[in-house]
């Protein structure tokens, strides 16, 4: 069974910049989006990654990875997280 990880990287260029992603291979998304594959992070690559969690249960880490994005999940990533 795959795992999911619901990570959250950090750009070096600017490091008020913060993107949360999903994805079975982070070390493989991270090399994405510091090649600037992703549209939506090629502007502030490169990025580090500053936290990932595993889940086995896709539909918890789909959950999770909304909440990171909603207001309530970015207070709280930018308490604990960061």
């Amino acid at each position: 069974m795959a795992k999911h990880c619901v990570y959250v990287l950090k750009s070096q260029l600017d490091p008020s910049q913060f993107y949360v992603g999903l994805s079975e291979d982070v070390e493989n998304r991270l090399t994405a989006h510091n090649s600037g594959q992703s549209p939506h992070t090629s502007k502030f690559k490169p990025w580090v990654v500053v936290f990932s969690c595993w889940f086995d249960d896709p539909k918890k880490a789909a959950a999770f990875e909304r909440y990171l994005k909603s207001g309530s999940g970015r207070a709280f990533a930018a308490r604990h997280i960061r």
